[in-house]
């Protein structure tokens, strides 16, 4: 008898060598119940299927599911996967248990009980009543009330299921107020670069293997963030050169040869004392910094912004630029607005380089943003060599990069200055002005970062700060044209009342070191045919939101161009503090557990009209919904799949296994409520087809073939490198040969053409310049900002930490992954947690004036004193009780409401301070330090727990119609 099977031990045995993590002795330890394989079966028909694993939701990992007699029996990497180099890490083998799970969604159903009980009394329905009472009270709201009264939560991109964050959002709803994760995970770098560079250009490219790798506030290899764990690890050990900055020192860092342990929250001061080092030692790209940047573009302080009329980088809608950056315009009359002046360092110094006739002095020159050229420009014709770039994945071609371009084309040379000045120019009314280059205005800034001043801030030696910018920036191989990499910044940036500002910093300083879209530097997400989110929209119905109602828009009128609405301001109207109450919503791949203060977030649902979830679990939002459809896995379904990041690659979610009978794919959901609201999915005769009909247009618009003939050859060949079949990819410095705008011209999509150091669309909403270069802010919360809420709660809190067993809040029900993380931890440093008489697994209570939660105590060296970090997103399914215990032990709940980026609106969901002190009987709930759900069962604390066989795989509900 054969047995193909994943147990247990085989499983613990991966966990414990992907993640050389010990697990905190919480309890008394006892022996695994939880351990049972699947039941032994006859060889019989058995086969592998090549797909694309969904254990997370931000890597994509190519596996084999090998399905013996109709299961799933066994995951595994696919080896021939570039981008993942066959990673299959402890969340994906353990999707052999979530498929299976007794405790998934099976059926539509809808209420019975009042709403805020705990037990909602669910009710067997059909799809057809679903969608019917889902249709009849979303529109029920609309007509009274307006499409703005309703919202969508929808979380990390399983890319299928996104069409809350999109059509059903503004299509069926009407409504410009989503709740989305993408405003604190890559929402905020996504806005910074679109408004500097270009939209996404912060994805690194990891797999073209950087020379020196910056890992700057992640543990990719923990979590397979943008990149899989096993590139992490195989970046690292090939690196000349390798360094985190990171209040804590994570798994891998361990081999770093550079740790810069910040102050959580000061990582923009850190970043601009980089950019100071680089400056100071002139090891910036100059002739990029001329050329490519706004740099050289004159400054002049005491005139009125004027400008012209531009349009959003990304989503086209018209803007007015007003901008003090000197214009054409500005010193002559009927000048053009588009045409930003510079100081010529060449002009009137021999016979070859006359004075110019643009100015009295003949000094000024200029870039037309209409042309995309200089002065007299003839623009050369591309040329291409091959990157030379150094230990390539096996089977992925280099690339091509396009030749530096330098102002030779200009009919007569140009040097634009970039230091030096103030220059004194002429406007068109006769008057003298100084005027500075943005360049030097930068490096004003910059200086006042010197990191013999940033050791103060982020409490990093000034030593350290020079030598970890001085390796990033001093070029390797200088022969290669470029630099030694990008920049892998994570979440910890985002989760900032200076969420954009910090992005601008990594971005611009991986500009000026010769790495914006150039081998292993900041690529930009893969390009392909497959989108990134599939059917994320109906392609027949048009947007009908309207931006001028979007709550905090007049609070932060650049939401008007993110891709969300703001979750703070939905969370108050929610409660019944804003312009007007939000009623209602639709749930879909995201829950509340992600909201900056997830407790005002669960009281708000609560108060609401109608709500509907689609997920594949019962969870504490679906204890709040009226009416809940079940989804499939990500073994039951069909998809298309592309790199969302740099990774190059673009393959197939194939079915393994056939799906519950009475469950349905997301898109095919989301089409049925379209059909229920009268709105068309799709043009031709039939408006509402299944998910069949966008999956034949990726295939057939990519590869020319059905989708059904693409699954045969994505099964024989693999993935796609997208390299080689698509030359906008496989192409590096688009920037020089018209790849990065629409219009086909050479430059930057934004409204300069230039990569914005000094940013026109956010002057020309803040015309006081207090956001217009990339700025440093304190955290609200801290020993500077609020030096008297620091002897109250003394500790600065960081979170995030990934944990090799869960995504964000997932997979706590899952016994593989239960058993050997049974508890949420808080790392501690030992000499805090001595002088707190706290010990290694002791309940502890962590708090803010807003609340408090409880985890367990994790003593780590690897973190500063005076610095703990806690897990995020815990919440306990085993539990009951309403809530199902998230507010006992999820840390979002501790998050300010108030302190946000002021620019994009994302959470200061860190560094804030907190007091931690021990949980005991006589200060607990219950008369016990372990958290109780409400009839005073305590939580799961350990492998040996009964309740995890409960969650063993069932084989049988599957069949239930």
């Amino acid at each position: 008898m054969a047995k193909l099977t994943m147990s247990r031990r085989s499983f613990a045995k991966l966990s414990l060598a992907t993640a050389a993590a010990t697990a905190v002795a919480a309890t008394t330890a006892g022996a695994a119940l939880a351990e049972q394989a699947a039941p032994a079966q006859e060889q019989g028909d058995v086969k592998r299927v090549r797909t694309c694993c969904r254990g997370c939701g931000k890597m994509e990992c190519g596996v084999w599911v090998t399905v013996q007699n109709g299961r799933a029996v066994k995951i595994e990497g696919d080896q021939s996967a570039f981008a993942s180099e066959g990673n299959c890490c402890t969340k994906s083998q353990a999707s052999l248990q979530a498929a299976y799970h007794p405790a998934r969604m099976y059926h539509p159903m809808k209420r019975t009980a009042a709403k805020g009980e705990a037990d909602p009394g669910w009710q067997r329905i059909t799809w057809d009543e679903a969608f019917q009472l889902m249709a009849t009270g979303f529109q029920e709201l609309i007509d009274k009330y307006g499409g703005e009264c309703l919202t969508t939560f929808c979380g990390t991109s399983r890319n299928w299921c996104m069409q809350s964050a999109g059509g059903i959002l503004y299509q069926l709803f009407g409504s410009p107020n989503g709740h989305s994760a993408y405003q604190i995970c890559k929402g905020p770098r996504h806005v910074a670069t679109a408004w500097q560079s270009g939209k996404a250009y912060s994805w690194m490219a990891q797999e073209d293997r950087p020379l020196v790798y910056v890992q700057w506030g992640g543990a990719q290899e923990m979590s397979n963030y943008d990149s899989s764990c096993r590139s992490t690890v195989n970046v690292t050990m090939q690196a000349e050169d390798y360094i985190i900055v990171d209040p804590r020192r994570t798994n891998l860092g361990k081999e770093s040869k550079h740790w810069l342990p910040l102050r959580p929250g000061t990582d923009a001061a850190m970043g601009l004392a980089w950019t100071h080092v680089v400056i100071d030692n002139n090891l910036y790209d100059e002739m990029y910094v001329r050329r490519w940047t706004d740099a050289p573009f004159l400054y002049c302080a005491d005139i009125e912004p004027t400008g012209f009329m531009g349009a959003d980088p990304e989503m086209g809608f018209p803007f007015p630029v007003a901008t003090r950056l000197l214009k054409e315009s500005d010193i002559k009359e009927g000048g053009s607005p588009k045409r930003f002046m510079v100081y010529d360092e060449l002009a009137g110094t021999d016979d070859a380089h006359p004075l110019r006739t643009n100015d009295p002095s003949g000094k000024l020159s200029y870039f037309d943003a209409e042309t995309m050229l200089w002065e007299g420009e003839t623009y050369p014709e591309a040329k291409f060599y091959e990157s030379p770039q150094k230990n390539l994945v096996k089977g992925t071609v280099p690339g091509r990069i396009a030749y530096s371009t330098d102002f030779s084309g200009c009919a007569q040379e140009l040097l634009p200055a970039i230091s030096g000045g103030p220059f004194e120019v002429t406007l068109k009314d006769g008057s003298t002005h100084s005027v500075t280059t943005a360049w030097m205005e930068y490096a004003d800034l910059c200086a006042q970062y010197a990191p013999e001043i940033a050791e103060g801030i982020t409490g990093v030696p000034a030593a350290e700060i020079e030598e970890a910018a001085k390796i990033y920036a001093t070029r390797i191989f200088p022969d290669s044209g470029y630099g030694n990499g990008g920049i892998n910044y994570s979440l910890a940036i985002e989760h900032s009342a200076n969420a954009v500002q910090n992005c601008r910093v990594f971005d611009a300083l991986a500009g000026i070191c010769g790495n914006f879209d150039t081998p292993a530097g900041q690529r930009g997400g893969t390009v392909g045919t497959f989108p990134e989110q599939f059917a994320m929209m109906s392609e027949a119905a048009p947007f009908k939101q309207d931006a001028t109602k979007m709550l905090g828009i007049d609070k932060m009128p650049t939401l008007a161009h993110c891709y969300w609405g703001d979750a703070q301001h939905i969370i108050k109207a929610m409660n019944g503090d804003g312009a007007y109450r939000i009623r209602g919503g639709y749930g879909q791949s995201g829950d509340f557990l992600n909201a900056p203060n997830s407790k005002a977030c669960f009281e708000g649902m609560k108060q609401m009209d109608f709500f509907a979830m689609c997920d594949l679990w019962f969870h504490p939002g679906t204890q709040l919904a009226d009416v809940i459809v079940p989804a499939q896995h990500w073994m039951e379904l069909d998809s298309t799949r592309r790199s969302q990041g740099s990774g190059g690659a673009e393959g197939a979610h194939c079915r393994c296994i056939e799906p519950p009978a009475d469950t349905r794919f997301d898109v095919d959901i989301s089409i049925g409520l379209y059909k229920a609201m009268g709105v068309p999915w799709a043009l031709g005769d039939d408006p509402w087809p299944d998910a069949t009909y966008n999956l034949n247009q990726m295939a057939q618009a990519g590869y020319g073939m059905s989708w059904d003939e693409y699954k045969e050859h994505f099964q024989k060949n693999g993935w796609t490198d997208c390299k080689e079949k698509y030359p906008v990819w496989g192409t590096y410095r688009r920037y020089e040969v018209g790849m990065m705008r629409r219009d086909g011209l050479p430059g930057f999509p934004t409204p300069t053409g230039k990569q914005e150091i000094w940013n026109t669309l956010l002057e020309s909403y803040y015309p006081d310049e207090r956001y217009t270069l990339p700025t440093y802010t304190e955290p609200p919360e801290g020993p500077v900002a609020n030096p008297e809420l620091c002897k109250e709660y003394p500790y600065i809190m960081t979170t995030g930490r990934r944990i090799p067993v869960y995504f964000h809040s997932e997979h706590r029900q899952l016994p593989w992954c239960r058993e050997l993380w049974p508890t949420p931890r808080v790392e501690i440093n030992p000499e805090d947690a001595a002088e707190l008489g706290i010990s290694q697994g002791d309940w502890v209570w962590i708090e803010t004036s807003r609340g408090k939660i409880r985890q367990t105590a994790d003593l780590y060296y690897g973190i500063n004193k005076g610095v703990v970090n806690c897990e995020h997103q815990w919440w306990l399914p085993e539990f009951t009780g309403l809530g199902k215990g998230f507010d006992l032990v999820n840390v979002n709940t501790l998050a300010s409401l108030d302190n946000q980026c002021p620019l994009c609106g994302a959470a200061n969901a860190r560094a804030y301070n907190v007091k931690i002190y021990k949980a005991t009987p006589e200060n607990s709930p219950n008369g016990n330090p372990v958290p109780c759900d409400t009839d005073g069962t305590p939580m799961i604390v350990s492998c040996d727990d009964p309740r995890l066989k409960e969650w063993l795989p069932n084989y049988e509900i599957r069949k239930e119609a």
